[in-house]
């Protein structure tokens, strides 16, 4: 067994750090006066801070009740995008069984773990959790196998990428508010969905001309700072992304029979889990040890994040959230060496799960789906539904964005009912 699979994996959590910080002087005042209620506790002065919002593209009086943050949260649970999510593949496709993982349940794990961490590091837990709830609407049906076949259909039409199209939906294509279009979410919202995996343009990264058009219209109305990293709790938010699918998508696998027990006890990080878990409860029965090793491990990341990211932070030493955005480094990471061992635990994954024959027999046959419906709306496009037309800005961008919004279930069914064939494979 390799050193990747020796490390011991603590069970105790770190308890929550104490003490009071006072808040550092960020942006220009807003107009904003919290409610009594809305800050139960005193963040860092890094963190980022509803007060100081950079506001909304469209303005609007705020609640007296909820923080700017908290209201763009419920907004996106209140999206149709959002209920979408659960009925779209995370890996197995939606009819594979009952208990895998969706887009929905996936970004619920996700924004459970981003206010562990969030409110640990004393950060905005609502604006971590609301980024982790947006972070995947864009997705396609069929997980990233339809984001493949829309990048090939759209690559003479400025292409497709599921963040810019998650901005699409919350910035255009979302309709429940009679005087704009979208949610019209705040500034930092938008900035950590659209920046939670790094800076898009500067030193290394892409010009503005190698980007989406949803990004750049929108950061050109409402400047994202597209060199900068975004704020702690994006980045909070996007290694909370990391922990949750590497962890489930253990837990799936061994639910699919994608690999046996006994190779999981093979695993970088999840073997010695598992050995904790067996020497602690000995006998218990192996979904429960399951169950016990995910826990462990969500618990071991968790506190290696908070215990590196304190690390930068005492290094750097931001005096606001700007100075978080200004750091050119990312912030908010696991240490070299959890990093080193999850490198193992992601290439058995990606052997063993998301390469798997039934996986790509299911791949297979959804690439057929959305190439299939994607040749159709476009040689035909009276058979486009009309509403998909009015924000889109060619013909096939609004067939790429009706084809996006699709669940697993309604891409298969329209399928059916077109084309005619049997059940999906």
């Amino acid at each position: 067994m390799s050193h990747l699979t020796r490390s011991p994996i603590s069970r105790t959590r770190r308890s929550q750090a104490a003490g009071d910080e006072t808040f550092g002087a960020g942006a220009a005042k807003s107009r904003f006066v919290p409610p009594p209620l809305a800050f139960p506790a005193p963040l860092a002065p890094y963190a980022a801070r509803a007060e100081l919002t950079r506001g909304r593209l469209h303005a609007e009086v705020e609640s007296a009740t909820r923080t700017p943050f908290q209201r763009d949260r419920d907004r996106v649970i209140h999206s149709v995008a959002f209920r979408r999510l659960k009925h779209k593949t995370q890996v197995f496709i939606y009819h594979e069984g009952d208990h895998y993982r969706t887009r929905l349940t996936h970004s619920l794990e996700v924004a459970q773990i981003s206010r562990s961490i969030a409110r640990t590091l004393k950060l905005d837990e609502d604006l971590a959790e609301c980024v982790a709830l947006a972070h995947d609407l864009g997705h396609p049906p069929f997980g990233h196998t339809g984001e493949d076949v829309l990048k090939e259909c759209m690559a003479a039409y400025d292409g497709f990428d599921h963040n810019a199209q998650t901005l699409r939906l919350l910035t255009k294509l979302e309709r429940r508010h009679a005087r704009f279009t979208g949610l019209n979410l705040t500034w930092e919202t938008l900035e950590g969905v659209v920046k939670h995996n790094g800076p898009l343009t500067g030193k290394g990264a892409r010009t503005n001309d190698a980007l989406p058009a949803a990004i750049v219209e929108y950061a050109n109305a409402h400047d994202l700072w597209l060199d900068t990293h975004a704020s702690l709790e994006a980045q909070v938010a996007a290694i909370a992304d990391d922990i949750a699918y590497n962890n489930h998508d253990v837990d799936d696998g061994l639910r699919a029979g994608l690999f046996s027990f006994d190779d999981a006890r093979g695993l970088p990080l999840f073997g010695p889990a598992i050995e904790g878990v067996e020497s602690e409860f000995p006998g218990a029965p192996r979904d429960v040890l399951i169950a016990e090793s995910v826990s462990t491990l969500i618990g071991a990341m968790i506190d290696d994040v908070v215990a590196a990211t304190r690390r930068r932070l005492g290094e750097l030493a931001p005096l606001s959230a700007d100075d978080v955005r200004r750091a050119g480094v990312q912030i908010v990471d696991f240490s070299p060496d959890m990093k080193l061992r999850l490198s193992g635990l992601r290439d058995f994954l990606h052997e063993n799960v998301y390469r798997h024959h039934t996986v790509n027999r299911a791949r297979s046959h959804a690439k057929r789906i959305v190439r299939a419906l994607f040749d159709l709306f476009t040689s035909e496009p009276e058979t486009l539904p009309p509403q998909w037309r009015t924000n889109a800005t060619s013909p096939q961008r609004a067939v790429c964005d009706y084809i996006a919004g699709m669940t697993d279930r309604y891409a298969i069914k329209l399928h059916q009912r077109l084309f005619g064939g049997g059940p999906f494979i």
